[in-house]
Parts: structure tokens; sequence; C-alpha cells
């Protein structure tokens, strides 16, 4: 199995950054490259939430704005005793811009779990659908 310590590591750090004035509720994200580049993300709330952008959107649509295009592996860390998955939203930018990655999901006291994208997505909305 592949090392996410760093992954998560990532994840933990952008988490520190995150803007949640309203919920509380902080979310840091860190993707993976296939060149090993991890590129991190946090959630960012507005008082209109639907503006509101989570942090895995925010890490991917960094990577690709920094000119990324192949990914293995996403992880997303919150303080929830319960481990957080990612929104409906989150599911498909990480399908569209991903697929089936590995996505780690882990808290602050130290929980991780490993999922597969397909597992996660299992009819994902995609090029193949028209």
């Amino acid at each position: 199995m592949a090392d996410y310590a760093a992954l998560i590591d990532a994840a933990r750090a952008a988490r520190e950054h995150a803007h949640a004035p309203f919920s509380k509720f902080k979310v840091g994200a860190a993707l993976r490259t296939r060149s090993g580049r991890l590129v991190g993300g946090c959630n960012v709330e507005n008082a209109s939430y639907g503006l509101t952008i989570c942090a895995e959107r925010v890490a991917i649509f960094k990577a690709i704005s920094e000119g990324e295009r192949e990914f293995d592996a996403i992880a997303v860390v919150t303080d929830a005793d319960t481990l957080t998955p990612p929104c409906g939203a989150c599911r498909q930018i990480i399908w569209e811009f991903c697929g089936n990655v590995e996505v780690v999901l882990a808290n602050l006291k130290g929980q991780v779990e490993h999922h597969r994208m397909k597992d996660l997505l299992p009819l994902p909305f995609d090029a193949r659908s028209f």
C-alpha cells in the first residue's frame, strides 16, 4: 500500500487555513499528483452558503490551475468524531478530474479510512453519459 502519511499531513495543514466563521467546521484536503506533488486546499465559507466552496474542490481547482492533470489520491481531514467523506458535488468533481483515485478520510484523532472513488460514486455522470 502506498504511503499516505504525508498526504494526510498536507490535508491537516491545509485545514488550518480554512475560513469557516459560520459553521466552524474546518476541512482540509490534499491532492497527490502522479509525480508525487501535494496540493492542499481548505473550505472557504461565505455568508451566502451557496457561494461556499469545499476543501476538495479548492485543492483540485488549484492543482488544475497550476497545470497538474494526473492524480492518484486525495485526503480529507476534519475534526469530527465520524470521518467525513466528500459531499456529492465534490464526489462529482473528484471523479471528473481524478477518476477512480484513492480517497483517504482522516480526523485529528488519528482515525483513517481508505476508499476508492468508484465505491463513493458508483454510477458517475461523465463524458460517457452523453
